[in-house]
């Protein structure tokens, strides 16, 4: 296992201390510096394997491949290749390029196989968040390899970024803190499954700070993927094993499900904010909408005037959320089952007449915000909402970049770990809308678009993106937090833009959330002052700080900044008590 930099020990354990106190309390530091490249991910572990490829010759691709299947082995909370997720590429020499590797519902999947005979949302085992039954095909080996195959190098192969993960599993690696934590914490939703049980919760031992971790089944997992190549998970004995278990539990997931499961490439969406082009995701994520979206709705106003932390800006902000996201409940989808109205959505003088009745004095109730371009649902309540996903930036010393965001879905997916694996599988069938008119797990309202069919990709909130400033690519960010994702995004890049913050001021800011429904504006544990929020309520906002069960803070915005010098700033967000930027 190779030895961390000093520099990268220091950074882990100053982001360990600093992400108790929250980001109201940071002392500003600087992001990691490098001439050559840089990766920054939620594991010191993880970011280290990256530029592991990096060093041997590999591509900022290469390196994203190895990076996201290291963080299976040493953040399971998000990290997979039992979940899928959305990869926004840029090659220095050949533009931008999208892969789509988000799980897809089994061929048995069906429009209300989550409602009981009473007609109401079924809970617990058997339910769209908890059990075999709560998991969508998954997409990340498949979305790595097709990422590796037409974009990467060609110095290094497959087999070499299985390796670092293979490692780590087989030889073992340290337990932080934080996966200590982690992990007793989703003891009672782990311990409902015995492999889960038994791999994750160490027979209901647990894991303790500095234990040295072996994960026998993992390890050889990605032995296997390294001897037969990514169609292994998807044809070969990883498979039969899934599908078995699957089988064995009342589980939908069937062999056929996974030999016909591809990843795809779509074309990336592209908008503008004050002279910056801003590349980003399209259906059936629907954070790039959402993104381009409340960022034309604010741009005629002047930002930087406002103050940062100033309640006219959280207001102007909070009102573009709102709508964006009315329109996300209504409209967004996967494009391969339903039209999605991306260009009338995207057009200027839609948005223009979408935000024309905002009133800087006074919010609009969410329950008065249509759908702009027709129709409407219900209204939704209120529903609890996790943080986990996990995203990684990496930039290679040519150029080229990666933004990736990928998902279990819910903290360690639907708690289910295929035996014989170590493999922990998603809860993504909770993405789709299980009962048109009913919140999610992450307290969003959607409609009939989104509702279950075999094949169906579920929408997302994923929003990996980059910005390009006279056609020189200037940021890589993106972030976890479920729906919290599009507006940890709009923040980071109005930070950089409007604010003219460092990478690490613009990743450490305060941040604000609203999505519609429930009509409430959330902040950051001491984010506020008691005057922003007086100012805030007489605008008629209710306003409420984060609660969730991993803490009052939103987000992970791993972040890469690169200056008109070409240096690579590596953002590692001290929100994560793992986070590492390591550059070379």
């Amino acid at each position: 296992m190779l030895p961390l930099p000093l520099r990268v020990l220091r950074l882990t354990l100053a982001c360990a201390f600093l992400a108790a106190s929250g980001p109201a309390l940071l002392a500003q530091r600087v992001a990691v510096e490098a001439r050559h490249g840089v990766v920054t991910s939620a594991h010191a572990l993880a970011s280290q394997a990256g530029v592991e490829i990096l060093q041997k010759g590999g591509n900022a691709v290469d390196a994203a491949v190895a990076t996201g299947l290291a963080l299976t082995v040493v953040y399971p909370v998000a990290g997979n290749i039992g979940g899928g997720g959305f990869m926004v590429i840029h090659l220095a020499q050949g533009g931008q390029h999208i892969i789509d590797y988000r799980e897809i519902a089994p061929a048995a999947a069906t429009r209300d196989m989550y409602l009981g005979p009473d007609g109401e949302l079924i809970n617990g085992p058997g339910s769209s968040t908890v059990g075999w039954r709560a998991s969508g095909v998954p997409g990340s080996v498949a979305g790595f390899a097709l990422a590796l195959e037409k974009y990467g190098s060609g110095k290094v192969s497959w087999a070499d970024v299985c390796e670092p993960a293979r490692r780590l599993a087989a030889e073992g690696h340290a337990v932080t803190q934080t996966t200590a934590n982690g992990l007793r914490n989703s003891a009672r939703h782990l311990g409902r499954f015995d492999e889960s049980r038994r791999v994750y919760l160490k027979d209901g031992a647990f894991w303790q700070t500095g234990d040295w971790w072996v994960q026998r089944d993992l390890g050889e997992t990605f032995a296997r993927l390294q001897k037969f190549g990514p169609r292994e998970f998807y044809e070969g004995e990883t498979a039969r094993l899934i599908a078995a278990a699957m089988a064995a539990n009342s589980g939908t997931i069937t062999l056929e499900d996974l030999k016909n499961y591809r990843a795809v490439e779509r074309e990336p969406l592209r908008g503008s904010y004050r002279g910056h082009d801003i590349v980003t995701m399209p259906p059936p994520s629907s954070g790039g909408i959402a993104l381009l979206q409340m960022l034309k709705m604010i741009e005629p106003h002047d930002v930087a005037a406002l103050g940062h932390d100033s309640s006219a800006k959280y207001h102007l902000f909070t009102e573009a959320m709102k709508r964006a996201f009315r329109d996300r409940a209504e409209y967004l989808a996967d494009p391969d089952f339903s039209p999605v109205p991306v260009a009338p959505l995207l057009d200027a003088s839609y948005l223009r007449q979408r935000f024309a009745d905002f009133d800087p004095d006074r919010t609009k109730p969410a329950a008065e915000i249509a759908p702009g371009l027709g129709k409407a649902v219900v209204a939704a309540v209120p529903a609890p909402e996790s943080l986990e996903t996990t995203h990684f930036s990496i930039v290679d010393s040519a150029g080229n970049a990666v933004a990736n965001t990928y998902t279990l879905n819910g903290a360690y997916g639907s708690g289910v770990t295929i035996p014989g694996t170590g493999i922990l599988m998603n809860n993504e069938m909770d993405d789709f809308t299980s009962k048109p008119g009913t919140p999610n797990k992450f307290g969003l309202i959607q409609g009939e678009v989104n509702s279950i069919a075999p094949r169906k990709r579920p929408l997302s909130a994923m929003t990996p993106t980059l910005v390009f400033k006279d056609g020189r690519l200037i940021l890589i960010t993106g972030s976890p937090g479920g729906p919290t994702i599009i507006n940890t995004v709009l923040q980071v890049i109005s930070n950089v833009v409007d604010f003219q913050m460092t990478p690490m001021q613009a990743v450490e800011a305060p941040r604000i959330h609203h999505q519609w429904m429930p009509d409430v504006l959330t902040y950051e544990k001491l984010s506020m002052s008691t005057d922003t929020i007086r100012a805030l309520e007489a605008r008629g906002h209710t306003v409420r700080m984060r609660q969730s069960y991993e803490g009052t803070y939103q987000g992970d915005a791993e972040t890469v900044f690169i200056d008109a010098d070409g240096l690579r700033h590596g953002a590692a967000d001290p929100r994560k008590g793992d986070s590492a930027a390591i550059g070379y």
